[in-house]
């Protein structure tokens, strides 16, 4: 018997080969899940043979309300189809995140002039109004470019995490609801109130044929800490160095996926910062160097109402109506954002009159396709993707 990899490797040769001759879309499709992936051998040969040659530019400032953005563009050596914003979630390294080139440089090869920017709030591990506004500001800087949008003016969006559900909300907007092709949001939320819940409580809504998440990420739980922090949860006086130490540790998290020795001297740092800590941060610190989800998620369930998640600029779900297609990609097993978010914010979108286009799939975990999946999850990944490239 084939393993799993080996039959998902040949479904997308036999997708490359047919695309050569009827099913181009469906061939470019694949093509980027598996240099998304990584899968290697001939079906990552046969991808990279069908892309373009992919310019990173130097860095430029787009102009926002709450500031100039760093961010880049990606450009392929043929005209490209259409100019797409790509933003990564929480994360402090932002545009030079090596994921987020990575997944810049992919597209960029399937022939969109790519532009990526991270959101100033979610780069200092904050959630606030701002960061949908900078989202907003950025889709019409780009769409007002000559040498960036496509005939009809318009541009994608593809966000990752966080960013997903607020790109749904700033897609909503006047100012640019019509300057915005599609949305894609990998991974990512509808309504922040339930995550920060789930994040602290490990409580998720039940959705129909849909199985209970596993337990939350600790990720999650220091983010929401550290946006609560000011919010009554220790003295004002704390918060600032409680806040530094998590966000030590939070890079440290984020260096797992490069760099192993750099994270344990990181995670050794935040360590040593929280023992220098007064009460009661040192032992909420010790429970976020602890990885304590159980112990921390309660001291945070009072708080969750001061975060100003009911804000509708925080919550598609409850924004105002988006005119373009939202695509929302999601892996069944994510336990920063259940999937369910993906299944309550398309049918509160559809129920609007909102083209959705909704998939769960294993190959994917929390925004990140994995390598390791069976030929049906490629296959409709292959379909969800193919939709997206055609807009």
């Amino acid at each position: 018997m084939r393993s799993p990899r080996l039959r998902v490797l040949l479904l997308l040769v036999v997708v490359f080969t047919l695309g050569t001759y009827v099913a181009l879309p469906y061939a470019r499709a694949a093509s980027l899940i598996v240099r998304a992936a990584g899968l290697g051998g001939r079906a990552e040969a046969l991808a990279h043979a069908r892309t373009h040659r992919v310019t990173a530019q130097p860095t430029h400032l787009v102009a926002t309300r709450h500031g100039d953005v760093p961010a880049r563009f990606y450009v392929p050596d043929a005209a490209p189809r259409r100019s797409v914003l790509v933003m990564p979630g929480f994360n402090s390294f932002g545009i030079d995140e090596p994921r987020v080139a990575s997944l810049a440089t992919d597209l960029a090869g399937s022939g969109f002039r790519v532009m990526t920017m991270a959101v100033p709030d979610l780069q200092r591990f904050q959630l606030t109004p701002a960061a949908t506004d900078v989202i907003e500001d950025a889709v019409a800087w780009l769409a007002a470019r000559p040498d960036s949008a496509a005939p009809d003016g318009r541009v994608g969006v593809i966000a990752v995490s966080f960013t997903g559900g607020l790109s749904v909300s700033a897609a909503a907007r006047e100012r640019v609801r019509d300057k915005i092709a599609f949305v894609v949001s990998l991974g990512g939320h509808g309504d922040l109130r339930r995550v920060l819940r789930f994040l602290a409580t490990g409580e998720a809504p039940r959705v129909a044929g849909l199985h209970p998440p596993p337990a939350p990420h600790d990720y999650g739980v220091a983010v929401i800490l550290n946006g609560l922090a000011d919010r009554g949860v220790v003295p004002s006086g704390q918060v600032p160095p409680l806040r530094q130490a998590i966000a030590t540790f939070l890079i440290g998290s984020q260096l797992t996926v490069r760099d192993q020795a750099a994270a344990d001297r990181t995670f050794a740092q935040a360590r040593g910062m929280a023992e220098r800590l007064a009460e009661p941060s040192r032992t909420y610190m010790r429970y976020v160097n602890d990885r304590a989800v159980a112990q921390l998620g309660p001291v945070l369930v009072p708080f969750l109402d001061q975060s100003g998640a009911d804000d509708p600029s925080l919550s598609p779900e409850i924004a105002a109506t988006p005119s373009a297609p939202v695509y929302l990609l999601h892996g069944y097993d994510d336990n920063i954002i259940p999937a369910a978010e993906s299944l309550l914010l398309a049918a509160a979108l559809e129920a609007r009159g909102v083209d959705v286009e909704v998939l769960l799939s294993g190959l994917i975990t929390h925004a990140q396709v994995s390598a390791s999946a069976t030929a049906s999850d490629v296959w409709k990944l292959v379909r969800f993707w193919t939709r997206v490239l055609e807009e």
